[in-house]
């Protein structure tokens, strides 16, 4: 018969096996300086090395890692073909402290579900996610737990708010970035992101673009129609309002106006289904959500999750708790919309930077080294254009379907026209272009 601790050791070692992991770290309910978070972060990756990727984009204004955990099924350290890229941005402003605490529980919620809830094992074989819990790490060790509103930890070190330091679409500067604000649009043009959320507190509201509009246009608001805060729609409105609204929904509280108002004696105050666009409630210049969605076409939402700042240490478990299935649902909706591969039609080889837009909508994306395409959308019928310099531009009817994991893969093979010459990829070596055309003669 086996005794206790032969059977207790052998079980321990069995979970162990199962998860790939020497030791299974469990990130507490409380406060993580950079000290700390850093060291969680390395705990996580040393117990899920084949899940996890640890890297960093940048450092902050006084020399601390702006860290990233990378998570995945496999290959957590590269992209894998079609596989869309989504992230969660934390502590931009770093006395806005929630974000960064249920973004470590998120990343240890994954990891330590991946073998035993399906949900969780599709999701993460289907998608890779980009976790950078302090965008703001410098301003956080100034911030004093307990203040609930007030600007102490707020900036960065050289006192500039970071989320209206990126450049504008609607009113365009020549300022010099900061360097947390250049890691994050470094980290843009390396990895194509599909969809995004950045974590902040103060309030309780899912916040979509445009956080801003034309100056003229507001003026014209202000002075004619009285309204110095309109809505500013953007091409994608639908599915921003849809993305938000997921959020909403399956957190605990944030679609009750009674608890969106954080105790305001405003009877105006609060926000209808826990939503609203951005400078709907307050216009807002140099914005990362706007940055990601206009320049790079990265589908962004910033979450206000918190009414109070920096709460109390033993309220976190029930922040946590709030948000676990927002977070988890808000991802999973990159699997919708249309994706697909642009192509040389006769060479086959993969054209980046080619631009597809969806009907007439402004914004376009651009194609990655690899000739992939995603875009998020509501089920519908949709005009999908792709055009590249040097080829024929093509036109496709695709009609979306409902549902989670319904993306259309639409897969474009772009002509040259008479006369013109076939476009060779950065990313294709001369010998094998060579090779390839060889095939094709």
């Amino acid at each position: 018969m086996v005794g206790l601790p032969s059977f207790a050791t052998c079980l321990l070692s069995l979970i162990l096996l199962a998860t790939g992991s020497s030791a299974v770290p469990s990130i507490q309910h409380v406060y993580h300086n950079y000290t700390e978070l850093t060291a969680a972060l390395t705990d996580l990756n040393e117990a899920y090395p084949d899940l996890t990727d640890l890297y960093e984009i940048g450092k902050s204004g006084e020399g601390r890692s702006l860290w990233v955990i990378a998570i995945a099924g496999d290959s957590p350290g590269e992209h894998k073909e079609l596989r869309p890229e989504v992230k969660y941005v934390g502590n931009i402003h770093g006395n806005e402290v929630i974000g960064r605490e249920v973004l470590l529980q998120y990343a240890e919620y994954l990891l330590a579900s991946y073998n035993t809830n399906d949900d969780v094992k599709k999701f993460l074989d289907f998608t890779r996610v980009h976790i950078l819990p302090s965008m703001n790490p410098d301003g956080f060790e100034k911030s004093i737990e307990g203040q609930c509103s007030g600007l102490l930890g707020r900036y960065n070190t050289n006192g500039i708010d970071l989320n209206r330091d990126f450049p504008d679409y609607f009113q365009p500067d020549d300022e010099e970035r900061q360097v947390e604000t250049t890691a994050i649009m470094d980290w843009l043009k390396t990895e194509q992101f599909v969809l995004s959320a950045n974590l902040h507190g103060g309030t309780l509201v899912a916040n979509y673009p445009y956080d801003n509009m034309d100056p003229e246009k507001l003026a014209e608001y202000t002075s004619v129609l009285n309204d110095p805060s309109p809505y500013s729609a953007c091409d994608d409105d639908d599915i921003f309002r849809f993305l938000s609204l997921t959020y909403a929904h399956n957190h605990l509280t944030m679609r009750n106006i009674t608890a969106n108002k954080c105790e305001s004696d405003n009877p105006e105050a609060g926000f209808f289904e826990g939503v609203t666009n951005g400078a709907d409630w307050y216009a807002v210049k140099g914005g990362m959500q706007d940055y990601n969605y206009i320049q790079e076409g990265c589908f962004e939402v910033t979450m206000e999750i918190a009414c109070c700042k920096y709460p109390l240490t033993e309220e976190l478990p029930q922040f946590w708790e709030d948000n676990k299935m927002a977070l988890f649902e808000y991802q999973r909706q990159v699997h919708r919309g249309v994706k697909g591969l642009v192509k040389d039609a006769v060479t086959g080889l993969p054209l980046g930077g080619a631009s597809v837009k969806v009907d007439n909508r402004i914004v376009t994306h651009n194609t990655t080294d690899l000739g992939e395409y995603w875009y998020l959308l509501l089920p519908d019928r949709y005009e999908v254009e792709v055009d590249m310099d040097g080829y024929i531009r093509q036109t496709k009817t695709v009609t979306v379907r409902a549902g989670l994991y319904s993306a259309q893969t639409v897969n474009f093979y772009l002509e040259i026209p008479s006369g013109g010459f076939i476009n060779v990829p950065p990313s294709i070596s001369f010998l094998s272009f060579l090779v390839i055309l060889h095939k094709l003669i």
